[in-house]
């Protein structure tokens, strides 16, 4: 896969549209693309960042260890979506660590490619503080929710966050990512023992239906409900 490749299929289109010809050549000669197993590191807190990355296929977690051993997962990373750019910019190291949750493939651009880019382009600059805008808000909101709502609302809220971020299977019901009890648990910010009990409950009373790492919505009314009264 070339650049070529991947701004065809929209993946970078929006970084690449306000380019010219120039600069769309100097983008397309300095970039990478890497493949990640699942569960792969893709960057360690305390690392110094060094390229934006942007995510082309696969599925990405953003997360931070806490106290005790236990992480947070702090964002979901989708296909077409950037990361591990925001700490460059403020001249810091990674306050938070990315590992792969299946096989996934990333180009990769040196900041040093994307400072000089954005130093000649408005438009490029506005879209990145466009896309630093939507994640700060996006933080802003999963704060609120993982510290003010209870356990039920939590994984809810956690389940629909899913369904709107990786969408569903061809049965129209079935999310399309399987996470782990403790994946699940750090995305609620919860203990994975509270997770399989909370998830349990959901299963008896038909608001979902659980097979191994599958999960089927079954009443997603009854679940923005619950999301939304915490």
């Amino acid at each position: 896969m070339n650049l070529s490749d991947i701004v065809v299929s929209d993946y970078i289109a929006e970084m690449w549209t306000p380019l010219n010809e120039e600069q769309r050549e100097f983008l397309a000669s300095n970039f990478t693309l890497q493949n990640y197993k699942k569960n792969e590191t893709i960057y360690c807190e305390g690392e110094a960042p060094t390229h934006l990355m942007c995510l082309l296929s696969g599925k990405v977690k953003i997360y931070k260890d806490g106290v005790g051993g236990r992480s947070q997962i702090i964002r979901m990373v989708k296909p077409g979506e950037y990361f591990g750019y925001r700490a460059y910019f403020a001249k810091e190291d990674y306050l938070t660590a990315a590992a792969a949750f299946e096989p996934s493939a990333i180009c990769l651009i040196p900041m040093s490619v994307i400072t000089k880019l954005v130093s000649e382009n408005n438009q490029l600059a506005l879209f990145f503080i466009k896309q630093l805008s939507i994640d700060l808000g996006i933080s802003d909101e999963r704060t609120v929710n993982l510290t003010q709502k209870h356990i039920r609302g939590r994984l809810a809220e956690s389940l629909l966050f899913l369904k709107e971020s990786y969408g569903l299977e061809e049965d129209g019901c079935t999310l399309s990512i399987y996470l782990s009890r403790e994946d699940l648990a750090n995305l609620s910010n919860m203990t994975t023992s509270n997770a399989i009990r909370t998830l349990s409950n959901f299963a008896n009373e038909r608001l979902i239906s659980i097979d191994g790492r599958k999960i089927k919505i079954i009443d997603e009314e009854k679940i923005r409900k619950i999301s939304k009264i915490g």
